[in-house]
């Protein structure tokens, strides 16, 4: 029997939703997310077959913690509303258990997950961002009304990487010229300094917010980020926060302008389109969803500074920090777990970036191994997944030929890639047209598969010859090839490294995820900056859990296994960065 806490408790949400006003039936699929009183489930129309995400919110809970009314006004704001940056509402409905709002689905999730994923984005991605903020603040205004908890979490992405401004739980509408709100229930996560001091808050609380956002994006953390909520709001009224040198000016200047303590000082939202970081350069109109876990190309990027991005990590300071106990371990670890390495790519000679993802990971793993989770018959159910870490590449297919030439492999995507014996690497973007070539220390050069140097003709066909095997011998050949706009600047995360035990392969990608593909065809993606592994069964189903998750809560025994190899085998993987 597995444990009662691995049960879905979703026994109060049928599978058929069903909303009388509209005769509309919807069929829930997965699981997508969960926040505040509210579950997130992917739905769909079953007659049209759209799909939607299905907010459902317990009337139990609502009751229990007084949000009624907090719920009424979210709907009549949020479904009164109709701009291309804003989550669309599509309907609510509700039987005796729970009320569903029926929105727009935003497949790329939130810009937290981007945030993570990257820390620091370039300031050509921050404008195409900021710009569309800009544009749905500046609707929410001009309609009078106030967001008051614009963050990253509440500004989601579709599947162009357009933002759609969302969670309208916490917005007001002003009702007479020049009236300051003077209450505000639950605590925004970029709180301004005039709604700490009580003074009456109006339209500026959200440029403020903005101001946050893109310091956020820019800088890689809040502008007020201390250790405790006290020394933040401290800092807050006091306006007390430090601007990097490395910001360009028209940013930093942008960025002062929103944060300012006085409201009055600060810009209007209209305003802000006219500030030089927007109108200097074009703002961007498209980007590729590689963009969420991959900077862009820096050749065609004006006004980047590459060094910007990169930040000096600290050094690992324990390997060997592990509580060993393996009285009761299970034979496949007592088997395996040091088990030597049969083949393995060369590194290359720019590893402190890399080297420092694994430090961090080894870190996490070891952490949760000597915090001793408990060991579940099955796996934990839907309700503690977080599909929002999932990684968003993979490697789907590999083929070692290290032997003579190299490794190649291919991506989650079609996107493929060859590492070489000699450590350079070319890489093909999906529509098998864009390749990048990657030297020894690090170097990147773009071309396509009709234009490149002479140099490179004999590395080119061997590319050609590990797509063609793959194609015919690994995958099916996938449909005619297409070039995306974004294509231009899109920049695959690549293999770093590589080595293969008797049971397994390990790769490592510059995304900074580690993957394992075990001889019983299940893969764990363990990602150092969501804090997350993601468990793969050999039907590609992805179960996706935070690392405190299963601190908390436990995990089966077989994902607690090899996370525990996987843990042996990053050392491996420490020890040939060094």
């Amino acid at each position: 029997m597995s444990s009662a806490r691995n049960d879905d408790k979703t026994i109060d949400i049928p599978d058929r939703l069903y909303d009388a006003s509209t005769k509309t039936n919807y069929k829930r699929l997965r699981f997508f997310g969960k926040g505040g009183f509210a579950k997130c489930y992917e739905i769909v129309d079953v007659v049209t077959n759209n799909v939607y995400a299905g907010k459902i919110v317990s009337k139990k809970l609502m009751i229990k913690h007084n949000q009624k009314e907090k719920m009424t006004q979210e709907i009549t704001i949020h479904k009164s509303l109709d701009h291309p940056n804003i989550v669309k509402f599509h309907s609510f409905f509700d039987d005796n258990n729970n009320v569903y709002i029926v929105l727009e689905l935003c497949k790329k999730r939130s810009m937290m997950e981007l945030h993570k994923r990257r820390k620091v984005i370039t300031e050509y991605e921050c404008r195409f961002y900021i710009y569309q903020i800009i544009q749905g603040v500046k609707y929410l205004h001009d309609h009078r009304i106030i967001h008051r908890d614009l963050k990253l979490g509440n500004l989601f992405l579709n599947d162009d990487l357009n933002v759609k401004i969302g969670d309208f739980g916490l917005a007001t509408r002003i009702e007479f010229e020049g009236e300051r709100k003077k209450t505000l229930c639950g605590t925004p996560n970029y709180i301004a300094p005039e709604i700490l001091n009580k003074k009456g808050h109006s339209y500026e609380v959200d440029i403020w917010s903005i101001g946050c956002v893109m310091y956020t994006l820019l800088v890689g953390q809040p502008p007020f980020e201390t250790k405790s909520l006290k020394d933040t709001y401290t800092k807050i009224k006091k306006c007390e926060y430090r601007v990097p040198n490395s910001l360009r000016k028209t940013a930093a200047d942008m960025i002062v302008a929103m944060l300012q303590s006085n409201p009055e000082k600060r810009p209007r939202i209209g305003q802000l389109l006219n500030f030089e970081f927007l109108t200097s350069s074009p703002v961007p109109t498209s980007l590729p969803s590689s963009c969420l876990t991959m900077a862009p190309r820096p050749d065609l990027l004006e006004h980047i500074d590459r060094a910007n991005g990169y930040k000096k990590r600290t050094p690992l300071v324990e390997l060997n920090a592990l509580v060993e106990d393996t009285r009761f371990e299970s034979t496949f670890l007592k088997n395996n777990l040091y088990d030597p390495i049969k083949a393995s790519g060369q590194t290359s000679q720019h590893n402190d970036e890399y080297r420092a993802d694994i430090e961090n990971l080894y870190t996490q793993l070891t952490a949760l191994i000597n915090s001793k989770p408990p060991k579940l018959a099955g796996n934990l159910g839907d309700e503690n997944t977080d599909p929002a870490a999932q990684p968003l590449f993979w490697i789907s297919k590999w083929v070692d030929y290290s032997d003579k030439y190299g490794f190649g492999y291919q991506l989650c995507d079609e996107g493929m890639g060859v590492m070489f014996n000699d450590t350079t690497k070319l890489l093909m973007l999906p529509n098998g047209i864009n390749v990048h070539f990657i030297e020894k220390d690090g170097k990147e050069s773009y071309m396509t598969v009709n234009e490149f140097p002479a140099a490179l003709d004999k590395k080119m066909k061997l590319l050609s010859y590990f797509k063609r095997y793959m194609t015919e011998h690994l995958v099916k050949a996938g449909a005619g090839a297409v070039i995306a706009e974004g294509d231009s600047i899109s920049r695959l995360p690549h293999l770093h490294t590589w080595f293969r035990t008797m049971c397994a392969i390990v790769m490592h990608l510059t995304n900074g995820t580690v993957q394992l593909n075990f001889s019983d065809h299940i893969k764990i993606i363990l990602c150092p900056r969501m804090s997350a592994v993601t468990y793969m069964d050999s039907e590609k189903n992805f179960r996706t859990y935070r690392f405190s998750t299963i601190q908390e809560n436990g995990c089966s025994k077989d994902l607690y296994q090899k996370i525990r190899y996987a843990h042996e085998k990053l050392k491996k993987l420490l020890e040939k960065l060094s």
